[in-house]
């Protein structure tokens, strides 16, 4: 087996101390505002990067321990297959999140749209370019949960 050896390119600094501050579940909105502060180093990285009103954040569940390949979530009682689902029990704890970029000043990203933790260690950013068009995205079991009647 390969082992990939990453390290942060930077750390978020957000409101949620723990997850439970987190919202989670079918219609959850993250509006959340924190930075991301990029390591000095690599500030030169984030030249034109103004240009995009949102961007990919590739990050680590830093927190997380362990792995479960089928469990339930906050959202569905029913147990799905962890590559279904955003859970932070994952083989590789590798969390993804679209966020909003508000302004940069030097090395330090303002966002909207947080979902981690303060501290949370960033591993890479790229711009949200989605190339999909609405009608033709499907989001499996959750539009399903979100077209059932009532809470689940």
């Amino acid at each position: 087996m390969t082992v990939f050896e990453m390290k942060p390119i930077g750390h978020i600094h957000s409101p949620y101390s723990d997850t439970s501050q987190i919202p989670k579940g079918a219609g959850a909105q993250h509006s959340a505002e924190g930075t991301l502060e990029v390591s000095a180093e690599l500030a030169a990285g984030l030249q034109d990067l103004e240009g995009f009103s949102h961007l990919f954040l590739i990050w680590v569940f830093h927190r997380s321990e362990g792995y479960e390949l089928v469990g339930t979530n906050p959202t569905d009682k029913k147990p799905h297959g962890v590559f279904a689902t955003r859970s932070p029990w994952r083989p590789n704890p590798i969390g993804l999140t679209v966020v909003q970029l508000l302004r940069r000043e030097d090395n330090l990203l303002f966002l909207r749209g947080l979902d981690m933790l303060d501290g949370t260690p960033v591993l890479d950013i790229k711009p949200y370019m989605s190339g999909i068009p609405a009608d033709q995205l499907k989001r499996g079991w959750m539009e399903e949960l979100e077209a059932a009647p009532g809470p689940p």
